[in-house]
């Protein structure tokens, strides 16, 4: 469901890391044990209808100071809309300090599980019989300036993710636009009210264009929240968007920082899962991994109240020794991938060509990660431990990199020497390194290459049918995490005809129509439906390549408390924070 750049390289790319939800629905937290296998996250999370806040208060808590996050290698999101939230990084962030939406997720302290409870709303939803229309009660709460909050607001802000021009790679492009039943051409707020969402005082319906068993997922999102029907036009919004949540933006730097201090208008009273520990935050993207972990090994004043997004791999052993308990190794439903243009690699046999000459472990090991710990090799789109997946391999075993396989192939398609052309991030030594290593495993595999040194939003250009840039290329990649545990989270975002994040421009009707008969068949059918629907994709068409399962390291200071993996954004758990006094 979103963007951060994450630790992942991809191809030698350090790849922002897309879409949200994913779990291993206890702490993933590793505390003193040795990282050594990948650990299967579970399917489902819990529902809690009638949470209430205040949040139960976490063990040993204590209030004040201030708490430093430091992001290695991921320069942040580029603005704080709530319609363009759909990184791992900045959802994490907002959904759990400035930006309240409908519905959340929450740890169960006793348990450690992921659980589905009320936000804005006063419970999940209320669908109708066949999931056609859903109904939300909006609570009584302000904005940070004072002002409530109110159903059309939030009527507004779901409209405004119908903007493909302004929001092009928000989540409304795949959520809103296919299920809410605006009418055809829909855009957004300037081509008036949708239709299909109606107010009536606090209350809140969405009609839907078919049934959406989903609907209180999505509502976990930034983009299915409040936005102030004034002073809120894009980009500007963007910079300083009014909080509602525990915390208020007081600085953003773009690429640099994000500072936030606490919101003396929030109700601990309405929200069942979020605190207000600390007096506040400083996030600091794009910082050196070697510099972080060792400010981290060394406990001193200014380590003891961080805590890192990312831990490097060379460190690990010395970081879980000294972290102790604040070291968490989590797994998440998410997956990294290389996308061969479809539209201009059309031999499925080049396309399994490349996926034999990727040097899967040197690349890992170039781009700062573990073979086998933080990054596992991969065969399906669905991620392990999602429901209805199926053990499959499009070449009839797992691929490894073996050059003479991928000559063979080269050359049965009549395409020795065949050249693949794709970017790569130039300022990131990683990065770097790994684009490097996937170069050298190419030409040993028969390929001629040109890599093309570029340190923008690779997403935004691979978005962009005008970049002259663009046009050259016919490899490229996307990180992503499901955005609930649901396999309609992972497929049609990437493999859909026109979706933004499908990368390798694949478009197959008979894919894109049992996409949508999927959604039509019975609840208890779909799971199975989309693990066929998987293995049809890979085995026929193989239009992406699936090269690493993700884990992550985190770590955190000595004086941090209540540390622990949140399962639902395959990020940390800010929301239970605090600096120990």
């Amino acid at each position: 469901m979103k963007r951060t750049k994450s630790l992942a390289v991809v191809a030698g790319f350090a790849m922002v890391t897309l879409a949200a939800c994913g779990g291993d629905g206890g702490g993933g937290n590793a505390g003193g044990n040795s990282p050594s296998e990948f650990i299967n996250p579970e399917s489902d999370f819990g529902k809690v209808a009638d949470a209430e806040g205040p949040a139960p208060e976490v063990e040993g808590a204590t209030t004040g100071g201030t708490i430093t996050v430091a992001i290695p290698g991921d320069p942040g999101p580029e603005d704080l809309d709530p319609a363009n939230g759909w990184s791992v990084l900045g959802n994490s962030i907002q959904q759990a300090l400035t930006h309240r939406s409908l519905v959340q997720f929450r740890r169960d302290q006793e348990t450690g599980a992921m659980e589905l409870v009320p936000d804005l709303a006063t419970d999940l939803g209320r669908p109708n019989e066949d999931f056609t229309e859903w109904t939300f009660t909006i609570k009584d709460v302000n904005w940070e300036n004072g002002n409530p909050i109110t159903a059309e607001e939030v009527k507004y802000g779901v409209e405004r993710t119908f903007d493909s021009e302004t929001f092009t790679s928000g989540p409304g492009q795949v959520y809103s636009v296919s299920n809410f039943d605006c009418g055809e051409g829909y855009t957004g707020p300037q081509d008036g009210d949708c239709p299909g969402i109606t107010v009536d005082g606090q209350d809140i319906t969405f009609a839907m264009q078919g049934p959406f068993p989903d609907m209180d997922f999505w509502s976990t999102f930034m983009a299915i929240g409040p936005i102030p029907l004034e002073n809120s036009e894009f980009p500007a919004y963007g910079r300083m968007p009014l909080s509602s949540g525990p915390y208020k933006i007081k600085e953003f730097r773009v690429n640099e920082s994000l500072t936030l201090e606490k919101n003396p208008e929030w109700d601990a009273a309405s929200d069942p899962a979020r605190h207000q520990y600390a007096d506040e935050w400083v996030f600091k993207f794009d910082q050196d991994q070697e510099k972080t972990d060792q400010l981290l090994l060394s406990d001193s004043a200014d380590a003891q109240t961080t805590v890192s997004n990312g831990l490097g791999a060379t460190n690990v052993a010395a970081l879980r020794d000294a972290l102790g308990d604040n070291f968490i190794q989590q797994t998440g439903q998410c997956v990294s991938y290389r996308t061969p243009d479809y539209t201009k690699i059309d031999d499925i046999n080049i396309r399994k060509a490349i996926a034999w000459a990727y040097d899967f472990e040197n690349i890992t090991l170039a781009g700062g990660n573990i073979p086998g710990v933080t990054r596992i090799p991969a065969s399906t789109i669905m991620p392990p431990g999602m429901s209805g997946r199926k053990e499959y391999f499009p070449d009839t075993e797992q691929f490894v990199y073996d050059p003479e396989k991928s000559k063979a192939l080269l050359a049965e398609a009549g395409a020795e020497g065949y050249k693949l052309t794709f970017v790569y991030d130039d300022s990131d030594a990683e990065a770097k390194a790994a684009a490097e290593q996937e170069k050298k495993g190419y030409e040993n595999a028969g390929f001629t290459v040109e890599m093309i040194p570029y340190q923008e939003d690779a997403y935004a250009l691979w978005d962009d049918a005008e970049s002259p840039i663009n046009a050259k290329l016919n490899l490229r990649s996307v990180n992503w995490c499901s955005d609930w545990p649901s396999a309609s989270t992972m497929i049609p975002p990437l493999v859909e005809s026109g979706q933004p994040y499908n990368t390798s421009y694949f478009s197959e009707t008979e894919v894109d129509d049992r996409i949508k008969e999927i959604a039509t068949l019975p609840l208890e059918d779909q799971a199975a439906a989309w693990g066929d629907l998987d293995e049809l994709i890979g085995t026929k068409y193989f239009p992406m390549i699936p090269t690493a399962y993700r884990n992550d390291l985190f770590g955190a200071g000595s004086k941090i408390g209540g540390f622990t993996g949140d399962a639902a954004m395959s990020a940390i758990y800010y929301k239970d924070l605090f600096v120990i006094q």
